[in-house]
C-alpha cells in the first residue's frame, strides 16, 4: 500500500485517545494480504477507487473476509461468533485484532450504520448449522444478511451522486449483493456439499427432480444442468435489475464497482464453459482475462443512465 494512502487515511485516527492498540501501517498491510490471498477479483476492480476510498472499502473487505472465515475456516460456534461480534462492535481504541481495529477506524470515518454490520453477523451466525433453505426468498434472506448488508456498508465509502438518496441507491445494492451471493453459491455447490452444506433452495431441486442427497453425492447428469441452467438465468436477471444503480453512486467509486459486478457475473459464463462441472472444479476467471474485458466494462458502466 502506498505512503500517499496511507498519508490520508492517517488524518482520521486524530480522535481516537492515546495509546493505539495496534500499529496503523501494520493493520493496513493484514487487511491488503487478506485482500490479495482471498480475493483477486475484487483487489483487481478495487484499484480502479481513489487511494483513500481504496483502502477504506478494502478494510470493509477485511472484515467481511475475516467474518466468514469465522466458520467456514475456523469452525467456530455460535457463541463463539456472537462474542466476536461482541468485539466487532467496539471502538478503534478497543480493538486488539488488526483487521478490526481497521474496520472499526473506517466505520468511524464514514459513519456506517451499525445495523448492516450487525445483520452480516447475523448471517454468519446462521452459517454455523448446515444450510437448509425451502425456498428462494428465504436463500433471498440469507443473500441479504451476508452479502447485501455489505453493500449497504459501501455506500457511505463510495459516496453518491449528487441530489441521490441512501434509500434510492439501497434498493440497487440490495440486489447487486444477492446476485453477487447467488453467483457465489453456484460456482461454490461443489466445495459447500463436501462440508455439508447445500445453498440452492428445496422448491428449485424437487422442481428438477433432484434431492438433497444428490447434491451431496454429486450428482451431475441432465437434471442437475437444468437446475444450474434455471439459476443462472436467475442471477442475471438479478445482476440487469441491479446495474443502472452504480450510475447513482458517486464518479469517482462507479468504475470499481462496475467491474467487481461484471466480472463476477463473469463467473456465470465459466460455469457454463466448464460444462457446470462444478463438483470438479472452481469456475473462475483468469487474470488476463480480466484485463482483456475491463475496457468493456469501463463502456458500459460509464453508459448507465441513473434508473430516476
Amino acid at each position: 500500500m502506498g505512503e500517499a494512502v496511507i498519508n490520508d487515511q492517517l488524518t482520521y485516527t486524530d480522535s481516537i485517545a492515546s495509546g493505539q492498540p495496534l500499529d496503523f501501517r501494520e493493520a493496513a498491510q493484514t487487511a491488503e494480504r487478506s485482500i490479495r490471498r482471498n480475493s483477486k477479483t475484487f483487489h483487481f476492480a478495487t484499484a480502479l477507487m481513489p487511494g483513500s476510498k481504496r483502502s477504506a472499502i478494502r478494510a470493509l473487505y477485511a472484515f467481511c473476509r475475516a467474518a466468514d472465515d469465522l466458520v467456514d475456516v475456523q469452525g467456530a460456534s455460535r457463541g463463539e461468533v456472537e462474542r466476536w461480534q461482541a468485539q466487532v462492535s467496539l471502538p478503534p481504541d478497543q480493538q486488539t485484532d488488526p483487521v478490526l481495529y481497521l474496520w472499526a477506524l473506517t466505520r468511524a470515518k464514514y459513519g456506517v450504520d451499525p445495523r448492516y454490520q450487525s445483520g452480516l453477523m447475523n448471517g454468519v451466525a446462521s452459517d454455523v448449522l448446515p444450510a437448509a433453505y425451502t425456498t428462494w426468498e428465504q436463500l433471498k434472506e440469507y443473500c441479504y444478511k451476508v452479502a447485501s448488508t455489505v453493500g449497504l456498508m459501501s455506500i457511505p465509502i463510495i459516496g453518491l451522486r449528487r441530489g441521490v438518496t441512501f434509500e434510492q441507491a439501497s434498493l440497487y445494492a440490495i440486489t447487486l449483493g444477492i446476485a453477487l451471493q447467488l453467483t457465489n453459491i453456484l460456482r461454490d455447490v461443489g466445495e459447500d456439499a463436501a462440508r455439508g452444506k447445500i445453498y440452492l433452495p428445496e422448491e428449485d431441486l424437487r422442481r428438477f427432480g433432484l434431492t438433497r442427497q444428490d447434491i451431496l453425492n454429486g450428482v451431475q447428469d441432465e437434471r442437475f444442468v437444468a437446475l444450474m441452467k434455471f439459476e443462472i438465468r436467475r442471477a442475471r436477471r438479478l445482476y440487469s435489475q441491479a446495474l443502472p444503480g452504480i450510475a447513482l453512486l458517486s464518479f469517482s467509486g462507479q468504475a470499481a464497482v462496475g467491474a467487481a459486478a461484471l466480472l463476477y457475473r463473469a463467473i456465470l459464463d465459466e460455469i457454463e464453459a466448464i460444462c457446470y462441472a462444478v463438483y470438479r472444479q472452481r469456475a473462475h476467471t483468469s487474470g488476463s482475462k480480466k484485463l482483456a474485458m475491463l475496457p468493456g466494462i469501463l463502456v458500459t458502466v460509464f453508459s448507465l443512465h441513473p434508473p430516476l
